[in-house]
């Protein structure tokens, strides 16, 4: 392929073969596609970059709807992500943009504040309108995206431009308190993500990387993100801006929601279903992780654009697709499979529903049993206690996991847990919904986060972790208004478990399990302590689901004629153990410390040049001492160019004590080899029953 590379235009030509057979409920495959670049002025002036990728080969004048993935993730590096994702869409008469949020990639203007501001929102509005009055444009727009991109689809959906017809948002929520990554179930998280969001954020568009006062002052001098949500540790009017989860009635544009069982971002799916009334919506949950299902992880996968052509083309074509005659809610249901933290293909079969609720669940309730098993009578009340360990949850939850991901086997957490099993089961169960834990504890500290971990115990004794949940004791009754624990006063804890689906199968166990940390997933509380959990007022609720003959969708595999981007190379090299993933855990069992490690290393070689990835993030706790938890991270990002090689560094060094968060961190830029610019941070944060 032959790239041609000019100040407002970059076009690249491929025409694509049409599939041999194509569903007619959807627009087949005709056209060719080619990249253009564009500037879409803002009213203060400021201009947001955008890629529009058009197809060719059509009629003279022919008018298209368009397709909007809003995001700050640098979309001229991601044009080889972007090329083979979109073509599928504009090969079947969509124009699909993609564009840089203000102050990110080649966007000008200072960068938003934080995640979903009102000046990202208000900016989204201006970009529809304008797609929407391009000659090339029918005037019809779609949104869609997958995380930030699902996000902030959700979220203009509820603001109902009048050029918007329809969203799709993948792996999303609409919660940004209790189900986003900072305060997963109101609980701070410090992710990896944050930092090397943070270096992206002060770097300035490829492939010119214009280095000057524009730069500093509009992002690399600009406030880290993450000291706004590290401020911001209950829930509350910071969080309400962008959440629609009070507020369903404000959606008027049809939706398709898609969610996976391996991502922390999943929750949604049923609450969209069942309380978004003013528009059409339809959803699909399936057995992936944080990724597109067309490219899943787990192994089983599905073309899911075929689905959003449908969904597109009824909305903004016009067209009757069928699509609206289905059920409303396509559901992978999990088998059993062993415990992780790999698995090529989560086992199971899909299904249709109606919608959310299902009609015929029905709960069935387990109680917590003297002798540690699980039983449908209630047992007479008794008490018992369990010693708090702060460094115990690797296996439950890892770094990044945000209760998804495959899971390790769970007997390294369950050692230094309450736990309870049922006896082998007789028949196979099959679950889908919200399990819930109704807790009744104590503990002899006004500070501790409970956890509620739903696992299946297998006849050889290894445990997968199908669901859990942790809640944060001073949010008891609101986590808007925390209040503190009255040492030794029973409370009750109502434990809604993250959406779940699970076969149980004959002759295995079902097992609840009860701790107080979950670390370094959720930031440990600060004292030492002991919890009691009361059993004959603490029970386990399951949404059962009697077998009934559904319809089952025939969706198609993921395609194998996405073209490939030229004249972009992964690299190999360095030490990596995934993003976020744990690559060594060293105990001093004299000391009680416990060092967890992750690294990451990738480079890409682009057209202009080579840029690689360094990073490295390291857990420090002592279960003597839980207040003195530590997080120290390094990021580095480097750029070779012609004639200049840029590398962006930063160090995070994030601790507590008992009654505050220190925060400290530094930004440093040099080019070949000479110091260009620093900036530094340091910040106390008082902890805010936390």
């Amino acid at each position: 392929m032959i790239f041609r590379n000019t100040l407002g235009l970059i076009t690249l030509l491929l025409f694509l073969q049409a599939f041999s057979a194509v569903a007619a409920s959807e627009s087949p495959s005709t056209y060719g596609m080619e990249i253009r670049s564009a500037w879409i002025a803002m009213p203060d002036g400021t201009r947001l970059s955008a890629d529009l990728y058009r197809p060719t080969g059509g009629k003279a004048d022919e008018k298209f709807p368009v397709l909007l993935e809003y995001l700050p993730y640098r979309k001229r590096e991601a044009q080889s992500r972007n090329w083979p994702l979109y073509s599928y869409f504009v090969q079947r008469g969509y124009v699909v943009a993609a564009v840089d949020i203000r102050g990110t990639g080649n966007s000008e203007g200072r960068l938003i504040p934080y995640e979903y501001s009102e000046i990202e929102q208000a900016d989204g509005e201006v970009v529809i309108d304008w797609l929407s009055k391009q000659p090339w444009s029918n005037g019809n727009i779609g949104m869609f995206g997958i995380s930030w991109g699902g996000f902030n689809s959700i979220q203009m959906a509820a603001r109902n431009p009048p050029a918007l017809k329809a969203i799709i948002a993948i792996d999303a929520t609409e919660d940004l308190f209790q189900d986003d990554v900072h305060y997963m179930d109101g609980i701070m998280h410090l992710d990896s993500w944050e930092m090397s969001m943070d270096l992206d954020n002060a770097r300035p568009g490829a492939p010119d990387y214009v280095i000057g006062d524009d730069n500093f002052r509009n992002r690399f001098d600009t406030e880290p993100w993450m000291l706004t949500y590290k401020n911001q540790q209950r829930d509350g009017p910071f969080w309400d801006r962008a959440s629609a989860r009070d507020r369903y009635d404000d959606i008027r544009i049809p939706s398709f929601h898609i969610g996976g069982w391996y991502d922390g971002y999943r929750d949604s799916i049923p609450r969209m279903l069942e309380h978004v009334k003013n528009a059409p919506v339809k959803a699909m949950m399936g057995a992936w992780h944080h990724t597109w299902p067309h490219q899943p992880y787990p192994g089983s996968g599905m073309e899911w654009r075929h689905e959003a052509v449908r969904w597109f083309d009824q909305f903004l074509k016009g067209k009757d697709t069928g699509i609206l005659d289905e059920p409303r809610f396509a559901v992978f249901v999990r088998d059993w499979h062993s415990p992780g933290p790999h698995l090529d293909d989560a086992p199971g079969s899909w299904r249709y529903e109606d919608g959310w609720p299902i009609r015929r669940i029905r709960d069935e309730v387990l109680y917590p049993q003297p002798n540690r098993t699980l039983m449908t009578a209630e047992p007479a009340p008794e008490t018992h206690p369990l010693r708090y360990i702060p460094s115990v949850g690797f296996e439950a939850g890892g770094p990044v996991m945000w209760w998804g991901d495959v899971a390790h086997d769970q007997r390294g957490t369950d050692a230094f847990s309450l736990v309870y099993d049922s006896g082998p089961l007789e028949e196979d169960l099959e679950i889908l919904g919200f399990p819930r834990a109704i807790l009744t504890v104590a503990a002899n500290a006004t500070r501790a986060n409970w956890t509620a971990r739903l696992s299946d115990v297998a006849p050889d004794g290894t445990v997968t972790q199908v669901t859990g949940a942790a809640m944060n004791g001073t949010h008891r009754v609101s986590a808007r208004t925390p209040a503190a624990i009255v040492p030794g006063e029973p409370i009750e804890l109502d434990i809604e478990m993250h959406f779940t689906s699970w076969v149980f199968p004959k002759g295995h166990r079902i097992r609840l399990a009860v701790n107080n940390a979950m670390w370094p997933m959720l930031w440990p509380t600060p004292e030492p302590m002991t919890t009691e959990l009361h059993l004959g007022a603490s029970r386990l609720t399951l949404p059962v689901v009697p077998y009934e003959k559904r319809p089952v969708p025939d969706f198609l595999p993921p395609s194998k004629n996405d073209p490939e981007f030229g004249g972009v190379e992964s690299l190999e090299g360095g030490t990596t153990s995934g993003y976020g993933e744990i690559s060594s855990v060293e105990r001093n069992p004299q000391t009680g410390t416990v060092v967890a490690k992750a690294t990451n290393e990738s480079g890409t070689r682009y057209p202009w040049g080579i840029e690689r990835n360094f990073e490295t993030i390291r857990y420090e706790i002592n279960d003597h001492a839980p207040a003195d938890a530590k997080v120290t991270g390094t990021y580095r990002m480097e750029a070779e160019l012609p004639g200049r090689k840029l590398v962006w560094d930063a160090e995070l060094t994030f601790r507590s004590d008992r009654e505050n968060f220190h925060y400290s961190y530094y930004r440093r830029l040099s080019e070949n080899g000479e110091p260009v610019r620093e900036k530094t941070w340091n910040q106390t944060i008082p902890r805010d029953h936390q």
